[in-house]
């Protein structure tokens, strides 16, 4: 039985200012993709849609479990459920730590189980490809490069890359600093074509524009990139080599975990590169590829 004193009721007439005020939490304290706080947002609407705006409700396990009933009536998948729940959940540790909501119902709230999926990821000859396809000297060609050429190098998310300022990178000593989610900082080693690459954009950047703007990465009127044009240029590029699996900016950093684990690298540190808290979410990329697994079998067998 719920404890009555651990509950609130809060008014649903304000939902679009919850709305807002949710989706500004989501980018700023959370620190989530635009996308992913787009989808939240929606789920969200769909959630204060189900229990209704014009009159007061109580958020109990028993409403929440009806919600989610109605999706599955609906034929939803359960990867879409699975982030509904996750949006939920994100919901009400915002209204809880607004002090608007209080209820035992988040501890009996479950994720459907999904199957794990191996991660899409580009081989590392695909990769290749990719980054040639930037070869022009100016402006924005240096910089496409220089962008791909990071996303590789280090694993980062796309909102940690767009969020990037210039003082964030030490050519030097070849380190970035990356605030990752929750605002936690982690430094990321840079290889040499990366280092290369952010070399010929800086100095391309210096002479072409010539604006205040701290970040690193701007478009043509000096402003930061959105992470919106740089999945857009991600596209064009791939739709200029012979890949024709599906691309994200994620891929590119499934790649990179992928691509060091198959050459020897160990999960713990591969755990610290991407800004894992747990490492049972880095262990997806324990995958072996048929390739791979032939070149093992190979090596190993005495009678390969």
């Amino acid at each position: 039985m719920e404890n009555n004193k651990a509950k609130r009721r809060f008014s649903l007439n304000a939902g679009q200012e919850i709305e807002s005020k949710f989706c500004e939490y989501l980018k700023r304290e959370k620190n989530l993709s635009l996308h992913t706080v787009k989808g939240y947002v929606t789920d969200i609407k769909d959630f204060l849609q189900f229990v209704g705006r014009e009159k007061l409700k109580e958020i109990n396990s028993s409403l929440i479990r009806g919600y989610l009933r109605s999706l599955q009536k609906k034929g939803y998948q359960k990867s879409t459920l699975a982030r509904r729940v996750a949006a939920l959940h994100s919901f009400f540790r915002y209204l809880y730590s607004r002090g608007n909501f209080v209820s035992s119902s988040l501890s009996n709230l479950r994720s459907p189980k999904l199957e794990k999926k191996i991660p899409s990821f580009l081989e590392e000859e695909e990769m290749e490809e990719l980054l040639r396809v930037p070869r022009g000297k100016d402006f924005f060609h240096l910089r496409d490069k220089a962008i791909l050429e990071l996303l590789y190098a280090t694993g980062m998310r796309i909102t940690e890359l767009v969020n990037l300022d210039i003082k964030d990178i030490n050519l030097w000593e070849g380190l970035v600093k990356v605030r990752g989610k929750g605002d936690k900082e982690r430094f990321i080693p840079l290889g040499s074509y990366a280092i290369r690459a952010l070399n010929d954009y800086l100095e391309k950047r210096r002479e072409r524009i010539k604006t205040e703007e701290e970040a690193l990465f701007i478009n043509k009127y000096g402003k930061r990139l959105s992470d919106r044009y740089i999945r857009e240029k991600l596209n064009e590029y791939i739709k200029k080599t012979a890949i024709i699996k599906k691309v994200s900016p994620h891929t590119l950093r499934h790649s990179f975990a992928t691509h060091l684990l198959n050459r020897g690298a160990d999960l713990r540190s591969i755990q610290e590169l991407l800004g894992h808290e747990r490492l049972s979410t880095t262990q997806i990329y324990t995958h072996i590829t048929p390739r791979r697994l032939k070149e093992i079998y190979k090596r190993a067998h005495p009678r390969a």
